[in-house]
């Protein structure tokens, strides 16, 4: 499953976002909003307003999700 996470510096949601996704073992790529106006203007006319978005398969959320971040892991796990 491909999972991206758009981020933000200085975002303590983002940043426990990434943690848990790190201690879980999730595969993902980062992307610094701050880094292409473009991307962060195509994030708010899809209606995201808060940071971080994830987008993970079928599943996409913003904010600190840890529900969410255990529902993507292996029913084996």
């Amino acid at each position: 499953m491909n999972i991206t996470i758009y981020t933000k510096p200085n975002c303590p949601q983002c940043s426990a976002t990434k943690r848990q996704f790190d201690r879980r073992g999730l595969a993902y790529t980062a992307i610094d909003v701050t880094a292409d106006a473009r991307i962060s203007d195509r994030l708010r006319n899809e209606g995201w307003r808060q940071m971080p978005v994830v987008l993970a398969g079928d599943e996409s959320w913003s904010g600190y999700r840890p529900d969410k971040i255990r529902g993507l892991e292996a029913p084996d796990q």
